[in-house]
């Protein structure tokens, strides 16, 4: 079996863990939306910057209610989390050009979910060559730009694409 070692996700898993739901916070600040980097509020679902993000311009669609089954989530939530995936799919493409997506949850910690009590889509776009030597040879994950800079270019590809 291959191995895929994924070092730069070590911040997060060291981070120290908050007795809260950090997505049920985020969802219910709407003063300090830059500060969570909350690119976008629909009525079910908000989307999200990751903050540690497997590539630039990661967001994640997150339903307002704390839900952590998949099978539990309403019809109206569903929804909303993929007509959200496909509006987010044109606002990505149109702030970084990827040249593909990945899109999924990841359900339970087995499965790979850093928040498992709060269920999340990942969007994640991609570009040819994306994956290279410094994530494995120097334990580097490179992003063109940080949060701050991704979070401006998906704000004016959102105005744009409206």
């Amino acid at each position: 079996m291959k191995s895929i070692f994924t070092p730069w996700r070590m911040d997060f898993i060291k981070s120290r863990k908050p007795d809260h739901c950090v997505f049920c916070k985020a969802g219910a600040n709407i003063s300090g939306e830059d500060k969570d980097f909350i690119v976008y509020r629909g009525e079910k679902c908000f989307v999200i910057l990751n903050r540690y993000p497997y590539a630039t311009g990661h967001i994640m669609i997150i339903p307002y209610r704390h839900c952590k089954n998949f099978e539990i989530l309403d019809d109206e939530e569903l929804s909303e989390m993929m007509v959200l995936a496909k509006k987010f799919i044109s606002v990505l493409k149109c702030a970084f050009e990827p040249d593909g997506f990945n899109i999924g949850m990841n359900l339970g910690n087995v499965a790979g979910a850093g928040i498992a009590d709060h269920i999340h889509l990942h969007v994640v776009p991609r570009w040819a060559g994306d994956t290279n030597f410094m994530p494995v040879f120097a334990g580097v994950k490179i992003h063109p730009t940080d949060l701050e800079g991704a979070y401006k270019a998906i704000m004016q590809a959102l105005e744009a694409t409206s």
